[in-house]
C-alpha cells in the first residue's frame, strides 16, 4: 500500500478544524455527539482523510462507550496499532495505515471471538452506503 504524505497545510485545506484535530492532532470528539454513532446503515466506513475502507456496517455494535464501536476491520492491513501512553495510562491507538490519521484506540473488551472494542471517532471515518442494486 502507498503511503499519502500531505503538509500540514494541505491537511488542512481539505479538513474542518475538527477533522484536523482528531486525525492530525490526535484528539478525541466528545462522547455521543459523534455523526456516525447511531447510523445503521448498511455500507462500508472509509478514512476520512485519504478513503481508505477500513470498517464494515455490519462489525459495528453499541458498545454504550459513545463512539462508533466495531469488533474488528475490514482488513488488517488497513490499520496500524502503535502503544499510547497519554492520559497517564496504556492503551493501543489505531490509526489509518495509507495515511497515518488517527482513527481511535482498541480495547480487549469487546464481544465476539476477537474479543476487541475497536472505539474510533467519528470525524475521522466517511460512510459509504452500500448499494443496493448489487448482487
Amino acid at each position: 500500500m502507498k503511503k499519502i504524505s500531505k503538509t500540514e497545510e494541505e491537511w488542512r485545506q481539505t479538513l474542518t478544524p475538527d477533522e484536523y484535530q482528531i486525525t492530525r492532532e490526535k484528539a478525541t470528539e466528545r462522547p455521543f455527539t459523534g455523526e456516525y454513532l447511531d447510523n445503521h446503515s448498511a455500507g462500508e466506513y472509509l478514512c476520512r482523510c485519504c478513503g481508505l475502507p477500513l470498517f464494515a456496517s455490519d462489525k459495528k455494535y453499541d458498545s454504550g462507550s459513545g463512539w462508533p464501536s466495531f469488533t474488528n476491520p475490514l482488513q488488517d492491513a488497513h490499520i496500524l496499532e502503535e502503544p499510547d501512553h497519554s492520559l497517564g495510562r496504556a492503551r493501543t491507538e489505531v490509526l489509518c495505515a495509507q495515511c497515518d490519521a488517527h482513527l481511535g484506540h482498541v480495547f480487549p473488551d469487546g464481544p465476539g471471538p476477537e474479543g476487541l472494542r475497536y472505539c474510533i471517532n467519528s470525524a475521522s471515518l466517511e460512510f459509504k452506503e452500500a448499494d443496493e442494486n448489487q448482487d
